[in-house]
Parts: C-alpha cells; structure tokens; sequence
C-alpha cells in the first residue's frame, strides 16, 4: 500500500532516498527481501500505535536487505521511471546510493531556457550520490557531499530537481528536500548508520 511504499524510501534514505553491491558479495536473495518486508510491516504497526509504544523498538536493516527489497520487490514500490537502485552504507553515518533515471521525463515536466542543463538531456542515465544521514530526535537531515550522473559531476540544484520530480506525493507536491530537515516517519526516534547496516529506533 501507499503507506508501505513510503516508508521503504523513507527507510532507504534513512538507511542511506538514492553505490552498487560489491561484486565479491553473495548474490541477493529473496530471503534478504522478505526479511525487510517483515521489519517494514512491524514498524509500520508500532508507528500506528497512538501514544507512548513503551520501551523503545530497535530495527537493525542491512544495505543487502534494502537492496535484495529493491530487486525483487521493487517494483510495486519505485516511482515509474526509477530502475535498478542501490545503497551502501558506509562509516560514520555516510551512504552512498545510486540508480537509473528517466531524465526525458524531467525535462518535460517543465519549459526550460537554454540555459537550463536539463533541456539538453534525455534518455536513462545512472546518477549517483554519496552524504550523510544523521536522525535524532525524531528528525532527520541529509547532508549531500558529491553527486554524479553517468560519471560527471553534478550540482547539487539539478539533483535536487531531479529528486523533488521522483519524491513529490499529494501531500508533499515538492518532494523530497536536500539539504533540509525533516520528520522522521512511522514515529521513528533516531537512526544511526555504521558499515552495512542502520539501526533505527522507533
């Protein structure tokens, strides 16, 4: 449902919203999907609960488990023109993520001026990005370090752009922000990140 499907991205931004798995690691498995799939429906559950939920849910997720979720699941829950996304979690609250994205549609979202890169851009290219997530006290906040699409570096307003497009629901027409705080969803507390995995309290 709609409720599940944003929190997986709110979940894979916490966890790392958007750096391939490592090619000597164990092929992804349905196993790792449904695992998260469980996680996500509990933490859904607690965030339903109204008032105090007692002591604290601590919810360990894996960058192999959000994206074995992304592979076999991913479908129902990524935006039409998203393919193919990754994350990997790195030291001290840094993530890298990446995945293909229809550019075409983008640029047609709007008229554009000549000076306007994305006027010139189109088709499905890989963008990647690399920051930090730091979630405490029931807020988050996304720091951007670099960004690139199809390996040459980008600003951080036309990764914005192409973001808010893919994150925007009715509620939040402007998407996702960068840069900006935010509410943590599903009465989450705090999340901290460590190599490979994101302990998220609820």
């Amino acid at each position: 449902g709609i409720m599940l499907r944003r929190l997986t991205w709110a979940t894979a931004l916490c966890a790392a919203v958007t750096a391939a798995v490592a090619g000597a690691e164990q092929p992804l498995t349905k196993r790792d999907a449904d695992s998260l799939e469980k996680k996500l429906t509990a933490m859904l559950a607690r965030g339903a609960v109204a008032g105090a939920a007692g002591r604290p849910l601590r919810t360990v997720i894996t960058d192999r488990e959000v994206n074995a979720y992304f592979k076999f699941q991913g479908a129902e829950q990524l935006p039409v023109g998203v393919l193919n996304p990754s994350i990997t979690l790195l030291d001290a609250g840094r993530f890298s993520g990446v995945a293909t994205v229809d550019l075409s549609v983008v640029r047609r979202a709007k008229e554009r001026p000549w000076s306007d890169p994305l006027a010139y851009i189109s088709g499905s290219l890989e963008i990647r990005a690399v920051g930090r997530l730091r979630g405490a006290n029931g807020k988050g906040l996304f720091d951007l370090e670099s960004a690139t699409l199809a390996g040459v570096s980008i600003p951080k307003a036309l990764l914005q752009e192409i973001v808010s497009y893919y994150s925007k629901t009715p509620e939040s027409p402007g998407g996702f922000a960068l840069d900006q705080p935010f509410d943590l969803p599903q009465k989450i507390r705090q999340v901290d990140l460590q190599r490979g995995a994101a302990v998220i309290v609820q």
